[in-house]
């Protein structure tokens, strides 16, 4: 593993390169993580070049002026470019990337592939969802916006970490639980609250499954209380192509969760890309 930053418009971007060859795969995390989340998968991905972001504000990366979910992917891009520039023949080649998302990280690869489609032989969604939040989830959102500003970043996340697991997770293995929320403490709340304002503003973005002309991964949890299962049902169909897995013992975090089903499910769906 080589760990990296890239500057773009005086900003310092983090993330890290596992693997070498020109089957590339972006792994995007989620809101109240850093890169490490995916640290359980990476060693099934051998065959794989891997790129794994701190999103700006998350790990060692800082906040951008653009905080939205587009501002995000638009970095991605530009991060993408640099560092396939010496894989491909070309910066950007089309059909250059698989993309995949856990939870906000999946809102920014919608972002991505509604921008820069030339870019994805495919995308996956990981807990995450094209439609925009309803009312009672922006509801939701703005209070916790207003406890992050009244009890700062750390309270937030102990009070929330534990809601994205199951039931049985937080019963037989709470030291999981425990430790993302141990590995959360560094996040600001600035970032956080951009985060939320960010997914707040989001469209729909229905239409980018509708209009994929590249497979899309689904993993989905049976107890996910923030996407919750029914909801991530309703978008399998629209993409052309669909790979779906519903993880029946996970809450939020299922790469944690059920990590030998997630990267069974992964695995599974890059070999169909790039066999």
């Amino acid at each position: 593993m080589q760990e990296k930053s890239i500057t773009i418009k005086d900003k310092t971007l983090f993330y890290r390169t596992i693997g070498e060859g020109p089957c590339v795969v972006v792994l995007v995390h989620g809101f109240g993580e850093d890169g490490r989340i995916w640290n359980g998968l990476i060693k099934s991905l051998k065959n794989y070049r891997l790129i794994v972001p701190d999103l700006p504000g998350s790990g060692r990366s800082e906040m951008i002026d653009d905080m939205s979910m587009d501002g995000m992917a638009d970095m991605l891009q530009k991060l993408i470019v640099h560092e396939t520039a010496t894989v491909f023949y070309r910066e950007g080649e089309p059909g250059s990337v698989v993309m995949i998302g856990h939870s906000m990280g999946g809102y920014i690869t919608l972002a991505f592939a509604e921008k820069y489609p030339a870019m994805l032989r495919g995308f996956g969604l990981f807990h995450s969802t094209a439609f925009a939040d309803s009312a009672e989830k922006i509801e939701t959102r703005r209070k916790g916006i207003r406890f992050i500003e009244e009890n700062g970043a750390f309270a937030f996340l102990k009070t929330t970490i534990p809601n994205l697991y199951s039931p049985e997770t937080k019963e037989k293995n709470p030291a999981l639980v425990e430790e993302q929320i141990i590995a959360g403490h560094g996040l600001k709340s600035e970032a956080l609250i951009a985060y939320y304002e960010g997914m707040i503003a989001r469209p729909d973005r229905t239409h980018v499954l509708k209009e994929s002309r590249v497979p899309v991964l689904f993993i989905m949890g049976k107890y996910d209380n923030a996407v919750p299962l029914a909801d991530g049902l309703k978008q399998c169909h629209l993409p052309a192509t669909s790979f779906i897995h519903i993880l029946e013992h996970s809450g939020h975090m299922g790469m944690q969760e059920e990590g030998d089903l997630a990267k069974s499910a992964l695995s599974g769906f890059l070999s169909h890309i790039y066999q």
